[in-house]
């Protein structure tokens, strides 16, 4: 399992840290498990991109004030899920976004095609945005503030299982030009080159080798 000191930390602090962690789905046709290629931070009631902005606590964001290691589940344009990690200690909002996944393997992958129900042959397609990644794995509101600690809950993390040695790029997160200044910020993550991003970045910053993504 991931270690508890990573939930601890803030969005932008965990952000970059759950890439190449694993996400595991119990269905009633198996267990699914994904690769997390993509992020972004939504961290604190400064971040004009955030729910929380300015302190607002609702029915829908009060999950996010909640202290780190749940699931904050919501819907986009009325009909397609998004699923956050929050992060942080209770009072101080924070959720890293999983944008995109790359299920691990073909039993996984097929699983997520028949849920998905796509007719793209593109396998990038069936996961690389956060909509898809949730239809991909039936993730709705009805795991919304679910633990994400627990293995054998219906939804849940753990350590990748692979070398954890690739390049991290930094760009800006996608379509939140509300956010003024806090659009243009560096607070999307991605695995470099990775064929299941979601959108590939215009501006990059990239920081190198991340050689250790779990906290002692």
């Amino acid at each position: 399992m991931l270690p508890d000191s990573l939930y601890q930390l803030t969005a932008l602090e965990a952000a970059p840290r759950l890439l190449g962690h694993t996400l595991v789905r119990k269905t009633e046709d198996g267990e699914i498990r994904c690769r997390i290629i993509e992020t972004e931070a939504y961290g604190g009631v400064e971040d004009k991109g955030s729910h929380a902005f300015g302190g607002r606590s609702t029915a829908r964001t009060s999950i996010m004030f909640e202290a780190g290691g749940c699931a904050y589940v919501y819907l986009i344009y009325g009909m397609y899920s998004c699923l956050n990690v929050v992060t942080g200690h209770q009072g101080d909002p924070q959720a890293v976004l999983i944008r995109a996944v790359e299920p691990l393997t073909e039993l996984d992958q097929l699983l997520m095609r028949k849920y998905r129900q796509i007719n793209s042959h593109k396998a990038a397609d069936l996961s690389n945005g956060p909509g898809k990644l949730c239809r991909a794995l039936r993730i709705d509101r009805s795991l919304n503030g679910l633990s994400l600690r627990t293995p054998g809950e219906p939804l849940w993390l753990e350590a990748g299982t692979h070398t954890q040695n690739f390049e991290i790029v930094e760009s800006p997160r996608i379509n939140i030009d509300y956010a003024e200044e806090y659009a243009a910020k560096p607070w999307r993550f991605n695995i470099k080159d990775h064929p299941y991003v979601s959108v590939k970045p215009k501006s990059v910053v990239i920081n190198g080798t991340f050689q250790e993504l779990l906290i002692n």
